[in-house]
């Protein structure tokens, strides 16, 4: 790159493959492993991440790389339903790390990292449109799923829903629930209960005779791995996210085929989320021959520019 000439994302991470070196060598060669990933089409990809990032403007990438179909099947949590569903109908704003936390209590303010949550941007507004939601399908919901929904059905019914919704409209295709119903890419939730959407769930649900049936949704991973020829993933952060992806894929034959971690989390205290895409290996749960690389990296920073990246060059 000549001084003064305009720099692309592909450019910039082909220059991080060429002469970076620590972390920017590894976000280059992840990149890599990634297009290669997307460009094959005997290929089951799975995407899994927490749901923090998605109280920032992180979200909007996670929301193209499902409207592209970039990924078969999605693993994350369920505040990952509430962050997304908010913001389709209020907003999130810019705080600190070392703002007053008792003041923000004491306003009603709920602090995410640096960004800040009111509670009539958060709670309130998906108690108002859970409760909506519910109680138009609950009559379908119990005749259809009597021994429950699973949860990517009920990400698929929550989407099909909001797109109806007038109150919707403006914002409904900048939201990673529209656009898993529109392409039909199963999102499962692990831990359903543990965010504010399955809490409303609980509440209505229990009432109306609804449930969920988390086994559909082992089955439906079952199914994806057994059937896939090869198989790979972008696992972002750790947790039951990422567990959930690498635990069925060992029963695919060989594992992963092209894995990439991204995570800040240390492997020396033990934790999933720390643990290194070679320990996988271990379990099987990675191929001995995959390609794989674990860019330890804050998401919102990496996860953009990966994207706009492979973005340029797919296209």
């Amino acid at each position: 790159m000549k001084d003064g000439d305009a720099t692309s994302a592909s450019e910039l991470v082909k220059a991080y493959l060429e002469s970076g070196g620590f972390t920017a060598k590894k976000l280059a060669v992840a990149t890599e492993i990634i297009q290669r990933m997307l460009r094959d089409d005997a290929c089951t990809r799975f995407l899994s991440f927490p749901a923090c990032i998605n109280a920032t403007g992180t979200r909007g990438v996670i929301k193209d790389m499902i409207r592209r179909k970039w990924f078969n099947v999605v693993v994350t949590t369920c505040g990952t339903l509430d962050h997304d569903l908010a913001r389709v109908y209020t907003d999130y704003y810019h705080g600190d790390f070392m703002l007053n936390d008792a003041k923000l209590r004491d306003e009603g303010i709920n602090r995410l990292g640096n960004v800040l949550v009111p509670n009539e941007s958060y709670g309130l507004i998906i108690e108002r449109k859970m409760s909506a939601f519910l109680e138009e399908l609950s009559g379908s919901l119990k005749e259809e799923y009597r021994n429950g929904i699973s949860t990517h059905e009920f990400v698929w019914r929550l989407g099909e829903w909001m797109d109806g919704d007038p109150e919707a409209q403006e914002r409904k295709e900048d939201s990673i629930i529209y656009w898993a119903w529109r392409n039909h890419i199963p999102i499962v939730i692990p831990a359903p209960m543990d965010g504010s959407v399955g809490y409303q769930f609980w509440i209505n649900g229990k009432q109306k005779g609804l449930g969920f049936n988390l086994l559909a949704d082992e089955d439906l991973l079952n199914d994806v791995n057994w059937e896939a020829k090869r198989s790979g993933a972008l696992i972002v952060g750790g947790g039951v996210s990422k567990h959930h992806v690498i635990w069925w894929s060992q029963f695919k034959d060989g594992g992963l085929d092209y894995a990439v971690y991204i995570s800040t989390a240390v492997e020396w205290d033990g934790s999933l989320s720390g643990a290194q895409p070679r320990e996988a290996v271990s379990w099987g749960k990675i191929g001995k021959e995959a390609k794989y690389v674990n860019v330890e990296e804050d998401a919102t920073v990496a996860l953009p520019l990966i994207y706009a990246a492979l973005n340029e060059r797919l296209r």
